[in-house]
């Protein structure tokens, strides 16, 4: 499993009135993992965008463990959780910089065509990132280990 990396110092702005993360902010540095890792594959969503797809997101699951406030700086690790050549999970792990964790999370996504908001396989369309990403997600454990 490739696991990407995406440091960033909290902004003043991303706080709210208690001087912690607003919880908002989160959903925000996983995109910015999420594009990190693609990056880290070789592979641009811009570009993709370009051709016409989009990956909407489907869902997005949040857990919030230790807030983050202004002047730390936030670790995201965001990897690929799941993935059957159709659906995406990316699961991410938001860590302060002693290594303690703020948010746990993962995003569903499916890549569409732009003019009608169909699904397309990537496999079809992008076979270079099905392989990458085929290459990079979680290996799932046998049942019983």
């Amino acid at each position: 499993m490739i696991i990407s990396e995406k440091k960033i110092e909290v902004r003043y702005a991303e706080t709210d009135q208690m001087g912690v993360v607003h919880h908002s902010n989160y959903i925000v540095w996983m995109e910015l993992g999420r594009t990190q890792l693609i990056k880290d594959l070789g592979f641009s969503y811009a570009e993709m965008e370009k051709s016409g797809i989009l990956a909407p997101v489907l869902d997005v699951q949040v857990s919030y463990k230790k807030p983050l406030t202004y002047g730390e700086n936030a670790i995201i690790k965001t990897w690929i959780d799941s993935y059957d050549g159709f659906k995406v999970i990316y699961g991410y792990s938001i860590l302060n910089e002693n290594g303690e964790q703020s948010v746990t999370g993962f995003t569903s996504h499916v890549c569409v065509r732009k003019e009608d908001f169909r699904p397309i396989r990537l496999k079809k369309m992008f076979p270079d990132w099905h392989e990458a990403y085929e290459k990079a997600k979680k290996k799932q454990q046998p049942e019983g280990d």
